[in-house]
């Protein structure tokens, strides 16, 4: 058996409907920081059935036990990361697509991570599909912590805002390496899922104390991140953020120079 780490995520650049009735969709944040390790004597978060499910629609008689380094339902992928990790420790070497449609089957909802680049995919959450292939967000330094109780993600919950117009600008932004507008263009999805879903915090206060270039945010879980040029987090910003309120701060890289 094959001894692997699948990356997580933090939160997303963007999230919400492609125009008003559209299918949820979403461009992931990458980060290193969140990982699973397989195999490991703890067990999946999911039942036997799905787990022979599961198995059985990769071409496996079964799957491993990994290992997390943080919790589920904060916005970190953490239910994808860990049945990719399984999977791959098993030996599954098949495709990212096929991969993708075996998560679906028991979560109902998923994220990128059996991609190598799953921040590059403009990203049907609700069916497992990549909806359009973007550069990969610019090199950014992203500050952050936990705000607020873990929320596990529902897949037919489709009450997000329309984001069409912020998905369109993002090829451009990514293309152009433009980073103050790519970091605008998530402040904007996070600030449209906080007014509509919740709960009220304090990350746009935190960005303009601390000379962020915007915000970011699980629009499922209580991920919040700050988003700034690389090398230019202030020394004090992980206290600042303690003290407003946030827990299990970090700080990380994401994207490609």
């Amino acid at each position: 058996m094959t001894h692997v780490t699948v990356c997580g995520h933090f939160g997303e650049w963007i999230q919400g409907r492609l125009g008003p009735s559209g299918p949820v969709a979403l461009v992931t944040l990458t980060c290193s920081a969140m990982r699973v390790t397989a195999p490991s004597e703890e067990a999946l978060p999911f039942t036997a059935d799905q787990l022979v499910r599961f198995a059985r629609d990769l071409g496996m008689d079964a799957v491993p036990g990994a290992r997390r380094n943080f919790a589920l339902g904060i916005g970190a992928g953490g239910s994808t990361a860990t049945l990719v990790a399984a999977a791959r420790a098993a030996g599954y070497d098949g495709t990212p697509e096929r991969l993708a449609k075996a998560c679906i089957a028991i979560e109902g909802a998923t994220d990128p991570l059996m991609f190598d680049t799953a921040d590059q995919h403009l990203w049907a959450s609700r069916s497992g599909e990549v909806l359009r292939t973007m550069p990969v967000p610019p090199r950014a330094a992203i500050l952050g912590g936990l705000w607020g109780a873990p929320v596990c993600t529902d897949a037919g919950d489709n009450a997000f805002d329309d984001v069409s117009d912020l998905t369109g600008a993002w090829a451009a932004a990514t293309e152009a390496r433009d980073l103050p507008r790519v970091a605008a263009l998530a402040s904007e999805s996070a600030r449209r899922c906080t007014a509509r879903r919740g709960p009220r915090d304090p990350m746009a206060d935190l960005a303009r104390d601390l000379g962020a270039l915007g915000t970011v945010r699980a629009h499922t879980g209580s991920a919040r991140g700050l988003i700034f040029a690389p090398g230019t987090i202030p020394p004090h910003g992980p206290s600042a953020l303690q003290e407003a309120g946030l827990e299990t701060i970090l700080s990380f890289e994401t994207g490609i120079a």
